[in-house]
C-alpha cells in the first residue's frame, strides 16, 4: 500500500518516513505505557481488512490533514495490553479493555499530530473510537491510501494503520 500521492508531492513525508513515525511512536507509546517491546515488520505484505476475535482502536485527524490512525490486534493481546497498563488482571472484554486501546490509539494520534503538526501546520484529533468483535471488517470508505505497519509482541501480531489526505 502507497501513500496518497498529494502527501507524497508535498516534499514534506514519503510513505517511509511516516511509516517510521508510525513505528518511532508504537515502539514508544508501547515501552513507556505497556512495559512491551513491539517489533515491527514493515511493510505489509498483503491488505488486511477482516478481524476475527479482535479490537480496533481508532482516531481521526482534522485539519491540514485528515485521516485516520488504527490500531487492530487480537482480544488476547489487548487484555494483556490492557492489564500491563492499569497495572491489574483484565480477563474480558469490558470498558477497562476499551479504554486502554482507545488511549493507545489516542497517543499514537497524538504522536503523529506533533509530526504533522511542525512549522505550525493545524491538526486535531477526534475522540478515540473503539470496536471489537468475533468476526468484522474494517474498510475505507474514500480512495486514500494508506500505511499499515505489522507488529509482534510475544509472537502475537497486531496491525499500526495511518490514513491520511492533505486538505486544499
Amino acid at each position: 500500500m502507497s501513500l496518497n500521492a498529494e502527501i507524497a508531492d508535498t516534499g514534506r513525508f514519503t510513505e517511509e518516513q511516516l511509516a517510521k513515525y508510525v513505528i518511532d511512536a508504537t515502539k514508544d507509546v508501547f515501552s513507556t505505557m505497556v512495559m512491551m517491546d513491539p517489533a515491527d515488520d514493515y511493510p505489509l505484505k498483503d491488505p488486511i481488512h477482516r478481524f476475527q476475535c479482535s479490537i480496533t482502536g481508532m482516531v481521526g485527524f482534522a485539519g491540514i490533514y485528515s485521516g485516520v490512525i488504527s490500531i487492530h490486534c487480537p482480544v488476547a493481546l489487548a487484555l494483556q495490553i490492557t492489564s500491563s497498563m492499569l497495572g491489574m488482571e483484565c480477563e474480558e472484554v469490558n470498558e477497562d479493555l476499551n479504554d486502554a486501546i482507545g488511549e493507545i490509539a489516542n497517543m499514537l494520534g497524538g504522536s503523529v499530530k506533533q509530526v504533522l503538526s511542525k512549522g505550525g501546520m493545524d491538526v486535531k484529533l477526534s475522540i478515540p473510537t473503539v470496536i471489537s468483535g468475533e468476526d468484522y471488517t474494517v474498510n475505507s470508505l474514500s480512495d486514500l491510501d494508506c500505511v499499515v505497519i505489522p507488529f509482534k509482541v510475544n509472537d502475537t501480531k497486531f496491525l499500526v494503520g495511518l490514513t491520511l489526505k492533505k486538505e486544499d
